[in-house]
C-alpha cells in the first residue's frame, strides 16, 4: 500500500523513507533494537560558553542504562568517532540531560540529522554546570564523572558514576521507536 501524495509542484511526497531497504534486506539486529522504546538523552562534555571548536561537544543517546547503588552509575553506547568522545574523554566528565517531546529538533541537531546554522549549541539556553553545559528547558539532568569505556558493538560502552542528579517534572518525555520519536500518553489519557 502506497502512502505517497501530491505535493504543491506535482512531484509525490512518500509516506516511507525513499531509500530504505526492503525488509528482507534490513539488518535483524537493528531492526530488534528499534522494536525498543528508549528514551532520548543528550551527553554534553566542556564549557558551555566556549565556542572555540573541541572546547564543546554534545550527542543524543538512547542506549543507556542507569543502575541503582552507591554510586550509582550509568553505561552508555557512544561513538568514538564523534567529537562527543573526545571532548568527554579530554575533560572526564559530562552531563545527561533527559530530553522532552519539546527538545525533538535539538536532539536531531546534535545527531547531525538536522540543520543547525552556527552549530546545535546555538538553538537554545545553556546553563554551565561542572559536568557540561545543560539545555535550560530541561528538568532532569545528571552530572556524570568518566570511569572506564571499551569497545562495544560499533561504539564505546561508557562507564560513568553519576555524582549529582537534577530532578523535575518529566510528563512528556522523548522516546525513539523504530527510528521515530514517538510520543508517549500522559497520565491523563491513561
Amino acid at each position: 500500500m502506497s502512502h505517497d501524495r501530491p505535493d504543491a509542484t506535482g512531484g509525490a511526497i512518500h509516506g516511507d523513507h525513499p531509500f530504505l531497504p526492503p525488509p528482507e534486506q534490513r539488518n535483524p539486529i537493528r531492526r530488534l533494537r528499534g522494536r525498543l522504546t528508549a528514551p532520548v538523552t543528550l551527553w554534553t562534555a566542556g564549557t558551555a560558553s566556549d565556542p572555540t571548536p573541541g572546547a564543546r561537544a554534545g550527542l543524543p543517546v538512547s542506549s543507556l542504562l542507569v543502575a541503582d547503588g552507591e554510586p550509582g552509575l550509568v553505561l552508555g553506547l557512544v561513538d568514538d568517532n564523534s567529537e562527543l568522545w573526545e571532548v568527554l574523554e579530554a575533560t572526564g566528565r559530562f552531563a545527561i540531560s533527559v530530553l522532552r517531546w519539546e527538545h525533538r529538533a535539538l536532539a536531531d541537531a546534535f545527531a547531525g540529522v538536522e540543520p543547525a546554522p552556527g552549530g546545535p549549541f546555538r538553538l537554545t539556553e545553556w546553563t554551565a554546570t561542572e559536568w557540561g553545559p545543560v539545555p535550560t528547558t530541561v528538568q532532569t539532568w545528571a552530572g556524570c564523572r568518566l570511569l572506564q569505556a571499551r569497545p562495544f558493538g560499533w561504539a564505546l560502552a561508557v562507564e560513568a558514576e553519576i555524582e549529582h542528579v537534577v530532578l523535575g517534572d518529566e510528563t512528556d518525555p522523548l522516546v525513539h521507536r523504530r527510528g521515530r520519536y514517538v510520543p508517549l500518553p500522559s497520565a491523563e489519557q491513561r
